[in-house]
């Protein structure tokens, strides 16, 4: 498939997004179908080259997700995943086919570790399959990428051997990724100049890179690939992804534009929206970011020193070696009260980056008039907090209607409980060793599950006694994993919403409800 000629000196980088198939792999971090969808329309007006939406074969959920977003997206190329199989590699096609532009991306793995124990195939084997898979591939579409899983692990005899016979049976992309995050920066970047230099049809292909960060060294090694010779990137927002995550997609295009100097290379991607789609993946993953991550971590732009802050009041280039506003974030105002109306709220929500319905809107607003109420100033970091609990736990069948929680130094601890279960109310009291304890086991009353708790996380979105609390519940049950997450100034208030949203997650996750059922008390 053609690429777009670039005409600025810098070298065009193409920017393949994963979070949604790579991303969406890490343990509790599973999307719902509008989830996805919502995901992959940012990613799409942020300026992605190449959406890869879903691994089509590993369900039917994964199938029909990729297919709605292959229609829906209108500017970036949308992937499927394809094992080196023809079942895998027609669903995939089946799924992507409805695409402005599709790509099928296939992969097998070539390094004697994973061709032995995993495969259990020959050399000799790996090769007839990637001839024809590949083959099959570019039956269904033109654009098909080939990835050597292992590849840093991988004889350079070899997989030359392979980029060669991938090459000549169609593939118009070939991934040379760091499945492992075993490599550093200087042997990643010899090694796409040497597979370049020694594979003759090299040149009929455009190379890629797609590292993971058990080393921490996964966004060093992509651009080090880019300078070996590589011109796409394989990452996810936040650099969420299996194990220590991917490359992080915000810190690799924000290297090479405040280091164009030494990295003469550029993206499409649109870096005043990073940070919303930083806010979004975290939102509905509940996989919160870290404070100090690079680029949009929530001290990414503070400063606390005496001596950086009085750098950055002579001079913000002191400390700082980019805008905030180049990475969307925009200074915390104290403008929203409860004397706001609903054309304020709207305008202030446009700000941060949200467009609602006019139904989510009014439920949002109702949820804000409250939270005013309750909590002296309103900061947007609060505003953002509970419109992201509103977007990810819309769907949930099971709702806090009402809850009272006695707690102190006498115990048992005691909480009753009213939920809306599929739309009726039910009531229950229950004790436990602790005031949030009391009411997990009252939720497990009402809705009995054979979930097991794994996280409990309480953060204050802002300062001050009167803060939001959000709380993340992770919760595990026949090898799933699932996070919730809840917000309120109420710290049990938020356990108990967290803790249904993660049963909410994890039932429909589990077959044992559908949207329009009701769910078992």
């Amino acid at each position: 498939m053609s690429q777009t000629v670039s005409t600025s000196p810098k070298d065009r980088v193409l920017i393949f997004d994963t979070t949604l198939r790579d991303g969406e792999q890490c343990p509790g971090a599973t999307m719902t179908f509008e989830e996805k969808l919502e995901v992959a329309e940012l990613l799409d007006n942020i300026g992605v080259d190449i959406i890869e939406a879903g691994f089509p074969i590993a369900s039917d959920g994964d199938f029909e997700a990729v297919s709605e977003i292959a229609r829906r997206v209108k500017r970036a190329t949308v992937a499927g995943l394809a094992r080196a199989a023809f079942k895998d590699i027609d669903r995939c096609g089946e799924a992507v086919k409805h695409a402005h532009r599709a790509r099928i991306h296939t992969f097998i793995s070539t390094s004697p570790l994973h061709m032995k124990f995993k495969l259990q195939k020959s050399p000799e084997q790996v090769l007839e399959m990637i001839a024809a898979t590949v083959t099959r591939a570019r039956n269904w579409v033109e654009d098909v990428e080939w990835s050597a899983e292992d590849g840093t692990r991988t004889e350079h005899d070899y997989l030359c051997r392979c980029v060669e016979t991938a090459i000549r049976a169609g593939a118009t992309t070939i991934n040379i990724p760091d499945t492992v995050g075993y490599a550093v920066p200087e042997e990643y970047e010899a090694l796409f100049k040497m597979v370049r230099n020694r594979v003759p049809n090299a040149d009929k292909a455009v190379f890629s890179v797609h590292c993971h960060n058990d080393l921490g060294l996964a966004v060093a090694n992509s651009l080090a690939g880019v300078k070996g010779g590589a011109r796409q990137i394989e990452c996810t927002i936040n650099g969420i992804g299996e194990r220590a995550g991917n490359a992080a997609l915000e810190e690799i295009v924000m290297a090479m534009r405040v280091r164009g100097d030494v990295l003469p290379f550029e993206s499409e991607i649109v870096t005043p929206m990073l940070t919303r789609a930083s806010k979004l993946v975290a939102a509905v993953t509940n996989f919160p970011v870290q404070y100090n991550k690079a680029i949009v971590g929530k001290n990414a732009f503070a400063h606390e020193s005496g001596i950086h802050q009085d750098g950055m009041l002579k001079n913000a280039q002191t400390y700082e070696i980019m805008t905030p506003e180049s990475v969307g974030v925009t200074k915390t105002s104290l403008v929203m009260g409860k004397h706001s109306g609903r054309a304020a709220f709207r305008a202030k929500l446009k700000d941060l980056g949200y467009e609602l319905g006019d139904n989510a809107l009014e439920d949002a607003f109702n949820r804000f008039k409250d939270l005013a109420d309750r909590k002296k100033h309103v900061y947007d970091e609060d505003i953002e907090a509970l419109v992201d609990e509103e977007i990810v736990n819309s769907q949930d069948r099971i709702k806090v209607v009402a809850l009272t929680v006695i707690a102190g130094t006498m115990g048992p601890q005691s909480a009753t409980l009213t939920l809306d279960i599929g739309g009726s109310h039910q009531t229950t009291q229950a004790t436990g060793n602790g005031p949030v304890d009391a009411i997990f086991n009252a939720i497990h009353k009402l809705v009995p599950h054979e979930a097991v708790l794994e996280l409990f996380q309480v953060h204050a979105v802002t300062e001050g006694t009167d803060a939001q609390a959000e709380v993340s519940v992770r919760l595990t049950a026949d090898g799933k994993s699932v996070t919730g997450k809840g917000a309120d100034p109420d710290t049990l208030v938020a356990s108990a919403r967290a803790y249904l949203s993660s049963l909410n997650k994890l039932m429909m996750k589990r077959g044992k409800t559908k949207p329009d059922q009701q769910i078992p008390a």
